[in-house]
């Protein structure tokens, strides 16, 4: 296996999230391997930069076009991410894997090997699941935005017939590779975890009264609803610690202010910490009272299985992956109404319960990177028999 010429194929590197974790676990795996996707934007990675910096990375001709990373022309001009890709020379490679959620990763020729297709989901924005940002607001772009996803849900369908090995990062997005695709697909769940993951909770069981906060880990993107999370902290008078960057944050930033001066009297104790490092997001987890995780259809969910390696409890929405990783009354609490009175209810019932960090712990270990690291070379290798 050593030997074999392997190629990945990575949709863009701009955002660092759970996408391009598993992007570093592929290269990890195959550090030889040269890394192709649509364009580098070091400026918007900032400091993930030096993850990746010292990689063998190609961009499409995507990536040359004038002041297409920094002018934000990236998402608009989304229907040439297919050709792009397609323009590709892989015809050298006896193993393509591509890592591919909505800019077409997987529209890549392969002519001489396997192309696996690590799919993160099918496009959300041209399957009706809610996407990053509220492009539906403005007429004109809704428009034109309806236009170019029906070109692009014929694209993605056809695109889809040509991979030879389809991964889905859950079974809620197998589910949807069936749906959409009419392809069956292998699960294999996403690595999670940080290199020596030390259990910083010194109890076994976790209740409500403790002195610890709440907390929320996501991109700030409309998907994500973290305003629903910090609308019920407010709401209760609980202290909530926000992690992540996004376009959501001055909206969030208001939100708050708004009920101060709504609230004169009452305490407010929402903190928005930005992007930190994977060594002070270990500490937010382990310390964290709970993670709250109202986040709409998610995929798999990477946020919240960290949060448990952590002994740290999670209250999600009843939805997509944390379905799959989030047991009630285990590790959790599930709710239904996706909005500020379903959390808060939900935070209530959390209030009476209460957890073992090590039964958490042991609920997250099911998915590790140590079996992602297992999983994906004897998939390689059985489709090379």
């Amino acid at each position: 296996m050593s030997s074999l010429k392997i190629a990945l194929v990575h949709d863009y590197l701009r955002d660092y999230g759970g996408a391009e974790r598993v992007l570093e676990a592929l290269h990890e795996l195959y550090p030889e391997a040269p890394v192709y996707t649509a364009f580098i934007d070091r400026t918007a990675l900032g400091s993930n930069w030096d993850r990746f910096k010292t990689w063998d990375l190609r961009e499409t001709w995507l990536g040359r076009i004038p002041g297409f990373k920094f002018k934000k022309l990236f998402s608009p001009l989304r229907f040439l991410a297919p050709k792009a890709f397609a323009d590709l020379d892989l015809s050298n490679y006896e193993v393509v894997i591509s890592s591919s959620n909505a800019y077409f990763a997987k529209a890549v020729h392969v002519p001489n090997g396997r192309h696996l297709c690590y799919c993160h989901t099918p496009p959300r924005a041209l399957y009706g699941y809610t996407a990053m940002s509220d492009w539906k607001k403005h007429p004109l772009i809704r428009i034109g935005g309806e236009i170019i996803n029906h070109y692009l849900r014929v694209r993605d369908f056809q695109i889809a017939q040509k991979v030879d090995v389809f991964i889905a990062n859950s079974h809620e997005t197998a589910r949807r590779i069936q749906k959409f695709y009419r392809r069956e697909s292998f699960v294999i769940y996403p690595p999670v975890g940080f290199p020596k993951l030390e259990q910083k909770k010194s109890a076994t069981t976790v209740n409500f009264g403790k002195k610890e906060y709440f907390l929320s880990v996501n991109r700030l993107a409309l998907a994500k609803h973290p305003e629903i999370a910090v609308a019920a902290c407010l709401t209760l008078d609980l202290p909530l610690k926000v992690v992540g960057d996004g376009p959501m944050l001055i909206a969030l930033k208001n939100q708050v202010s708004e009920w101060q001066m709504a609230h004169p009297n009452s305490a407010v104790r929402v903190e928005f910490l930005g992007a930190v490092v994977d060594a002070e997001l270990q500490t937010l987890y382990a310390e964290a009272k709970a993670l709250l995780y109202p986040v709409e259809d998610e995929d798999f969910g990477m946020v919240p299985v960290e949060a448990m390696l952590a002994g740290t409890p999670v209250i999600a929405h009843n939805s997509g992956g944390p379905r799959e990783t989030v047991l009630p009354g285990l590790s959790g609490v599930l709710f239904d109404e996706l909005s500020t009175t379903g959390l808060i209810a939900a935070i209530q019932d959390f209030s009476q319960q209460t957890f073992s960090t090590s039964k958490i712990s042991q609920q997250a270990a099911k998915f590790s990177k140590a079996a992602f690291m297992k999983a994906i070379p004897q998939l390689v290798a059985r489709q090379l028999q």
